[in-house]
């Protein structure tokens, strides 16, 4: 017959401690990661940054512009339309195309006009992609928006 085993404070304090450490641990690998995948700093200072916000807003917003973005065919299209509907070619434009998350994927397409979109050959994988884009009105006006693109599978 086998004797039983009796539970004893050195065995509990072995199972809280063993409980414990795994807690600990998986906290320290996400913290890490967290830490090791954020991209940086929008800004340098904030409150230098909110000093002229409203006006570049506001001469922003009164350009009428709406950007939205897709991919397709190894495509990925970039329309930007005035209040009116009609297709815009802005005087430049730059944009930066990568994940929210992490900085590893980030590439700067190379946009071409075609009459009524911006295109740039890229194949994307699945999944929520982030365009921060610059651009700048044929009267000099600046336009920064980041577009959300979710491409499926």
């Amino acid at each position: 017959m086998a004797s039983e085993r009796k539970l004893t404070g050195w065995h509990a304090l072995a199972i809280f401690g063993g409980a414990f450490a795994v807690i600990i641990s998986v906290n320290l690998v996400l913290a890490y990661s967290a830490v090791r995948t954020f991209p940086g700093l929008e800004v340098k200072n904030s409150y230098v940054a909110s000093q002229d916000f409203d006006v570049r807003r506001g001469k922003q917003e009164s350009l009428g512009w709406t950007v939205t973005a897709d991919a397709k065919g190894g495509l990925l299209i970039l329309q930007i339309k005035d209040s009116n509907g009609r297709p815009v070619q802005a005087g430049t434009l730059n944009a930066v195309l990568g994940r929210a998350t992490h900085v590893q994927d980030d590439r700067a397409p190379e946009f071409a006009f075609d009459g009524k979109a911006y295109v740039a050959r890229e194949t994307l994988r699945p999944g929520n992609w982030n365009i921060r884009m610059k651009a700048t009105a044929l009267d000099g006006t600046p336009f920064e928006q980041r577009i959300v693109l979710h491409v499926e599978s």
